[in-house]
């Protein structure tokens, strides 16, 4: 085979890096989102398909816990983004995070921190069934990764938003609640983990692969032990982490892990379902195992009454998302036993990301009327938060005993803080 010239690698490299750039320039561009549109704006069988999500659902119950802030902090929010991803130097890091920005309305680096809030409010309150009657969502502040000797690696963080600063949105904004971030590596945790409590936080996330965190570990325990006194349930992320930079330490989101905080009384939420990627099977010599399966395990204990003080509920989140297995789904429907303890989320913004969701698979799966597809098309690009409602109302597994859904309480979250 002849060798290519040097011009004509060069020339390739040429294409190859300018094509890099287009997609990086118009990629944001073609995914932004439109604006928020009423319910009373959609077609009849849009707003046939939401008044049937809302029946049988109390508002002031509906709690979407999976809500994510992003901001530069040029404003004060004290937001911060590594400066690989607010650079054009780096084009792929920096795509990455335009799209997040993209999809939660945002087109202005100097005012990000305040667009995406009001688009985050503005979608809230078109959500709801009647006027005075929205969803509220959860608002997820994210710690920085702290190494075991309590040192902060901030240039080994994707971002970091800080517990003030949620906890400021949720006082300003009623339809707001707090959750704050606070590593459990760091030498001040707990006296972080009180003024996060003291400042109105209602609960507490990890994200264990991409902050370095394992759960296991003994230097968690007096942590678990003052969330339990201050009753603040962790949210924990589960499975395979793939949005975040998750370095090689993907075992930390194995649902075993979280044993010990069960142990110690905390209420723990397993976001996702752990339903990404596999882990170590830490109770049956190490094998390979797909982490939902674990999570559905430890689950199932729950409802056994076996797990200890503490309590366990699986999230939904991202659980609709094209890089999820296709029987992930179909798993999660069928264990109606397990509905109890499952708990809603949307992901917000990723639920904005139109290439993530797809609708037409789970129709060829049957798990979504084909009449359906359209208009939950119609309302993913008016409101992305009313639609992972819409869409996890309307999934449903058909077996030889009938439809099998999601039952209402899995979508009133609220329920959550109902013991502590």
């Amino acid at each position: 085979m002849r060798r290519p010239s040097r011009r004509t690698v060069l020339l390739g490299l040429g294409a190859g890096a300018a094509g890099l750039v287009g997609l990086r320039c118009a990629a944001p561009w073609w995914l932004r989102v439109g604006p928020v549109r009423a319910v009373a704006e959609l077609s009849d069988e849009a707003q046939a398909l939401v008044a049937a999500a809302w029946a049988g659902l109390d508002p002031a119950r509906v709690l979407d816990l999976h809500v994510h802030v992003v901001g530069f902090g040029r404003r004060g929010s004290g937001c911060w983004v590594n400066p690989r991803f607010a650079s054009h130097l780096h084009p792929i890091e920096r795509l990455r995070f335009e799209l997040y920005l993209a999809a939660g309305g945002v087109h202005d680096d100097d005012e990000a921190d305040e667009r995406y809030v009001e688009r985050l409010l503005a979608l809230l309150r078109a959500a709801g069934p009647a006027a005075g009657a929205s969803p509220r969502a959860l608002v997820l502040a994210f710690d920085a990764r702290v190494r075991p000797d309590g040192v902060e690696e901030r240039e080994r963080s994707m971002f970091v938003v800080p517990d003030e600063y949620v906890c400021g949105l949720a006082r300003a904004h009623p339809g707001l609640l707090a959750c704050a971030s606070v590593h459990p590596y760091r030498r001040d945790a707990l006296e972080r983990l009180e003024r996060a409590h003291a400042a109105g936080a209602v609960a507490v996330k990890w994200l264990p692969n991409a902050m370095g965190i394992d759960p296991a570990a003994e230097v968690c325990r007096p942590y678990y032990a003052r969330l339990a006194e201050l009753g603040l349930p962790l949210l924990v992320h589960t499975g395979e982490e793939r949005a975040v930079w998750s370095a090689d330490e993907q075992e930390f989101g194995n649902p075993l892990r979280l044993r010990a905080a069960l142990e110690q009384g905390v209420t723990v939420v397993a976001l996702h379902c752990a339903s990404l990627g596999e882990a170590r099977d830490l109770e049956n010599g190490d094998a390979p195992t797909p982490t939902l399966e674990l999570c559905l395990r430890l689950l199932e204990r729950q409802r056994a009454g076996a797990l200890g003080p503490g309590r366990l509920f699986g999230e939904l989140a991202a659980v609709t998302l094209a890089n999820r297995p296709p029987e992930v789904l179909a798993t999660l429907l069928a264990h109606a036993e397990l509905q109890p303890w499952l708990v809603n989320g949307s992901d917000y913004p990723l639920v904005a990301i139109d290439p993530l969701v797809l609708l037409r698979p789970l129709v060829w799966r049957g798990l979504l009327a084909p009449e359906e597809r359209a208009p939950l098309a119609e309302i993913a690009a008016a409101n992305p938060l009313l639609f992972d409602l819409v869409l996890k109302r309307r999934l449903r597994l058909v077996a030889a005993d009938g439809e099998r859904r999601f039952a209402p309480e899995v979508f009133e979250s609220a329920r959550l803080f109902d013991k502590l």
